[in-house]
C-alpha cells in the first residue's frame, strides 16, 4: 500500500541511495583503468573486462529481477542485492590479481541489476498513484545523475588516493542503505512461491543477453567479425534470443512475462528507453574521450565540466514530477527533451581545437535539462498501464532496454569514430601537396621557426613535417567527434514520432498497492 509522511520519504531516500551505488559504479571505474592496469600488470585489452564483466552481468539480471522479486519478496531481494553488492565492493578493493577483480566485478554486476529495477518497483508502490510522476522523477535523480558524476568521483579518487578506494567508498553507503531497508521497507508477498523455476528460461536469457552485451562491449576493439569468437557470440545471441522468446511464450510460469507487451504504452516504451540509453550513455562516453584525448583535459577536469549539467538535472526533476501531476502530457515534455538534446549535440559539433572548459557550460546545462525532460516522462509513459506483478517485470525490461541502448550507442559511436577518422584523414591529406599555397606557407613558417631556434635545415624540415602530421591528426579527430555528436543528436530527433504512439493520459493509472 502507498505510504505517507516520513516513511514515504525515508523509503524514497533508501531507494535512491541504493540506485546511486549501482549507477555510479557503472562509470566510476573507467577513469581508474590505467592505474589498475599498472598495479595488476594487465594489458589494456584485459583490464577492459573489469568494465565488460560488470555490464554483462548487470544486463543479464535486469529482465529477471521482476521474477526474483516475486519469488523471494521485493524487500528480501532488494536487501540481499545491497548486502552482496557492498560485500563484493570490499573484495574488489582487496583483489590481488586481474582474474580476482573480474570475478568480483561480475558478482557485483549481478547484485547491481537487482538494485535498479527492484528499487524502482518499491518506489512506485510507496507513492500514491496520482504522484507517480514525482516518484519517477526522484528515482531519475540517480539514473541520470549517477553516470554523470561517476567520472568526477573516479577522477578525484584516482588523483588523490589509490584505485581500491573507488570500491571502498561503497561500503558505508551500502551499510546505510541496508539498515534503512531493514527498518522501513515493508515486506511484499512471494507470488512465485511453490511454482516451478524456469531454469531453461534463465539459461537462455543468460546466454542470449550475455553474448549480445559482450559483442557490443568488445566488438569494435576486436575489429568485429574479424575475430572468430565475436562471430560465434553473435550467432549465439541471435539463436539464444529466438529460443528464449519461444520458451517464455510457451511456458506456464516464465521468468520474463512477454505478455506485458500487449500494453501499447509499454511496448513503445521499450523502444524509447533504448533511444534514451543511446543518448544518455553514448554522449557521456564520447564527451570525456573528446576532452581528454583531443583537448588535453585531465579526468578530474572533465568530471568537473560534466558536474553542472548533472546538477541541472537534479534541480529540474521535482518540477518535471509536478508538471506530470498537474496534467501536462508526458509526450510534450519528452519532445522538448529530445529537441534540447539535439541542440546540445549541435553546439558540441561546433567545437574547435581552441575550445576551453567554459565553452561547454551551456551545452551541458541544456543536456541536463533535456535529460530531465526525457527520463521521467519516458519512464512514466512506459509503465503507466502496468499492474501487480507486471510492474516488477516491466521495470526490469525497461531498465534492460535503456542499458542495451547505452551499449549499442557506445558501440555504434565508437565504430563511427573509427570509420570517419579514416575518411577525414584521407580528405585532409589531399591538401598536403606542393601546389597548396596554404600548406607551403605553414610548412615554411615552421621550418623558419625551428631554424631560428638553432636547428639545421634538415632537422627543421623533419620537425616541421612531424608538426604538420600532428595538426592533421588533431583536425581529423575533431571532425570525427563532430560527426559522432551529429549522429547521436539526429537519432534522438528522429525518434520523436515514437512517443506519440503512446496514449495520452492526464494521470498515470497505477494502483497504490501494486503487488
Amino acid at each position: 500500500m502507498a505510504e505517507t509522511g516520513f516513511r514515504k520519504w525515508i523509503i524514497t531516500i533508501t531507494v535512491i541511495i541504493a540506485a546511486l551505488l549501482e549507477l555510479i559504479d557503472t562509470t566510476i571505474v573507467n577513469v581508474s583503468l590505467p592505474d589498475m592496469q599498472g598495479n595488476l600488470g594487465a594489458t589494456l585489452e584485459d583490464i577492459a573486462w573489469v568494465v565488460t564483466g560488470y555490464s554483462v552481468a548487470n544486463v543479464i539480471v535486469l529482465p529477471m529481477s521482476g521474477w526474483l522479486g516475486s519469488r523471494f519478496g521485493r524487500k528480501n531481494y532488494f536487501l540481499a542485492s545491497i548486502i552482496i553488492f557492498t560485500a563484493v565492493s570490499f573484495l574488489c578493493g582487496n583483489a590481488t590479481s586481474l582474474n580476482e577483480l573480474v570475478i568480483f566485478r561480475i558478482i557485483q554486476g549481478f547484485a547491481g541489476g537487482g538494485l535498479i529495477s527492484t528499487g524502482q518497483a518499491i518506489l512506485v508502490e510507496t507513492w500514491p498513484r496520482e504522484e507517480i510522476g514525482t516518484a519517477t522523477a526522484l528515482f531519475g535523480l540517480g539514473a541520470v545523475f549517477g553516470p554523470t558524476v561517476g567520472p568526477t568521483i573516479g577522477g578525484f579518487i584516482t588523483e588523490h588516493f589509490t584505485w581500491p578506494w573507488i570500491f571502498y567508498v561503497n561500503i558505508p553507503v551500502g551499510a546505510l542503505a541496508a539498515f534503512l531497508t531493514v527498518t522501513f521497507v515493508r515486506e511484499t508477498p512471494k507470488d512465485a512461491k511453490g511454482k516451478p523455476v524456469d531454469w531453461w528460461g534463465i539459461a537462455l536469457l543468460a546466454l542470449a543477453v550475455g553474448s549480445l552485451q559482450t559483442v557490443l562491449e568488445k566488438g569494435e576493439s576486436e575489429d568485429w567479425f574479424a575475430k572468430t569468437y565475436i562471430l560465434i557470440l553473435t550467432i549465439t545471441a541471435i539463436l539464444g534470443l529466438f529460443f528464449f522468446i519461444w520458451r517464455e511464450m510457451t511456458f506456464e510460469f516464465p521468468i520474463v512475462n512477454f505478455k506485458i507487451l500487449r500494453h501499447r504504452s509499454f511496448a513503445v516504451g521499450m523502444f524509447t528507453s533504448f533511444v534514451l540509453g543511446f543518448g544518455l550513455y553514448g554522449s557521456v562516453f564520447v564527451f570525456p574521450v573528446f576532452c581528454q584525448n583531443l583537448l588535453g583535459f585531465s579526468p578530474q577536469q572533465t568530471g568537473l565540466i560534466l558536474f553542472p549539467g548533472g546538477m541541472c538535472t537534479i534541480i529540474m526533476m521535482p518540477f518535471i514530477g509536478k508538471m506530470l501531476k498537474g496534467g501536462v502530457p508526458a509526450q510534450f515534455m519528452a519532445t522538448g527533451g529530445m529537441i534540447l538534446f539535439f541542440v546540445f549535440t549541435t553546439m558540441l559539433s561546433r567545437s574547435t581545437l581552441a575550445s576551453g572548459t567554459g565553452d561547454f557550460f551551456w551545452p551541458l546545462v541544456i543536456r541536463g535539462v533535456g535529460m530531465a525532460l526525457l527520463f521521467v516522462p519516458l519512464t512514466t509513459l512506459a509503465i503507466q498501464d502496468l499492474k501487480g506483478p507486471e510492474l516488477g517485470q516491466g521495470t526490469g525490461l525497461n531498465n534492460m532496454m535503456r542499458q542495451l541502448g547505452g551499449s549499442f550507442g557506445i558501440a555504434a559511436l565508437t565504430t563511427l569514430i573509427h570509420i570517419r577518422q579514416g575518411y577525414h584523414r584521407s580528405i585532409l591529406l589531399e591538401n598536403i601537396n606542393p601546389y597548396n599555397n596554404a600548406y607551403i606557407q605553414q610548412k615554411n613558417g615552421l621550418i623558419a621557426n625551428f631554424m631560428a631556434k638553432g636547428s639545421s635545415l634538415i632537422d627543421a624540415t623533419t620537425m616541421a613535417m612531424k608538426a604538420m602530421e600532428g595538426k592533421v591528426v588533431r583536425q581529423t579527430l575533431l571532425l570525427t567527434y563532430d560527426d559522432a555528436y551529429w549522429v547521436a543528436g539526429l537519432i534522438m530527433l528522429f525518434s520523436i514520432p515514437l512517443i506519440y504512439l503512446q496514449p495520452f493520459k492526464k494521470s498515470v493509472a497505477l494502483p497504490a498497492d501494486a503487488h
